[in-house]
């Protein structure tokens, strides 16, 4: 057993290095638009090859950010809910008991407080954890989970979701969808303006600076350039946020359930479904055990660079070979934390 604890930590500790150097990448983002504002509002200058005045609108940028941030932490998980038309899961069903059921014994393996638990009603098997901390953590099911696992696989299911309360992702999580929000929202207000005059009201109108106009007129050209991108760049951080993080959670649902088998055969059962979630946004996408927004059976039909960069979730094919290397069932030199999937 010592051999797939080790790469259960040796995937951790790669998936939480990788992951802290995107949210640094992200918040870099973040002030560099918010810099951009102070150019354009003509708050900093560019002359003779100084940069002068006060970053004003820099330090509002991130101000705005960590009010969306503080607002997300305390409420961000009853927005979610509400907007995938969850609702609190009760002991109606056999099955619906053996949810809830699992879910404790899962909340005890990771040694955590119990979630409290919400339901779906779409016929997709689906899985999500949301919440600020493990204290006031949600796990939130599909009809179709309900319906078509048994019980070993829904541990592989809650235990992965249950990773992601353990590590503090339902909480990184809400945080990088605000974000994502306020720099598109920030880059559309610098576009918008831009076209009324902004960049041109930055100019000095002395002769004798006409080398720093020409100078300030091509940091112009760079932020509104960056206005344009930021939204994509930010929404490509995310999707590889979450990318690493379903891998660590993959990881981290053997650890609790010290069965592969477990999540891999859930897996497999998602990847035949055929139809989306009907309540999911592209907003939410993110949290999910699998995409909601495709047929998890479309999630292998793309393993191109380009495709995969595109995408909230690795590729559950990818997950599938992981796990049966894990299992012993294939070539660890394949799928091993050191083999360059994460």
């Amino acid at each position: 057993m010592a051999e797939p604890h080790d790469s259960f930590w040796q995937l951790e500790h790669k998936n939480r290095r990788e992951t802290a150097l995107l949210v640094v990448a992200f918040m870099a983002l973040f002030t560099a638009l918010g810099c951009g504002l102070d150019f354009v509002f003509g708050n900093l200058r560019e002359i003779d090859g100084q940069i002068t005045g006060a970053p004003i609108l820099t330090v509002v940028a991130l101000i705005i950010g960590s009010i969306q941030s503080i607002a997300s932490y305390y409420g961000g998980a009853a927005l979610v809910l509400a907007s995938v038309h969850a609702r609190p899961l009760l002991a109606e069903s056999t099955k619906e008991q053996t949810v809830l059921d699992v879910i404790g014994e899962m909340a005890l393996a990771a040694r955590m407080p119990v979630p409290r638990a919400y339901i779906i009603d779409d016929e997709a098997p689906n899985a999500f954890a949301t919440g600020r901390d493990p204290k006031h953590s949600v796990i939130c099911v599909t009809r179709g989970l309900v319906e078509e696992m048994d019980r070993e696989e829904l541990q592989g299911v809650i235990g992965h979701e249950m990773a992601h309360v353990r590590d503090y992702d339902i909480r990184t999580m809400m945080m990088i969808a605000v974000l994502v929000g306020g720099i598109a929202m920030l880059a559309d207000f610098m576009y918008r303006w831009s076209w009324f005059g902004g960049f041109g009201a930055r100019g000095s109108g002395d002769n004798d600076r006409s080398d720093s106009g020409n100078a300030g007129a091509l940091i112009a050209i760079a932020v509104f350039i960056l206005a344009a991108l930021a939204p994509i760049f930010s929404q490509l951080l995310a999707m590889a946020i979450s990318r690493q993080r379903e891998y660590l959670a993959d990881a981290a649902s053997v650890e609790f359930t010290r069965n592969p088998q477990a999540l891999l055969r859930a897996l497999e059962e998602i990847a035949k479904t055929e139809s989306p979630l009907k309540n999911a946004s592209r907003g939410v996408a993110h949290l999910f055990i699998v995409n909601p927004l495709e047929a998890a059976a479309g999630d292998d039909d793309g393993e191109g660079f380009f495709t995969n960069l595109l995408s909230t979730h690795p590729p559950i094919g990818k997950r599938i070979a992981r796990l049966r290397a894990l299992a012993g069932e294939g070539a660890a030199s394949a799928s091993a934390p050191g083999s360059g999937i994460a």
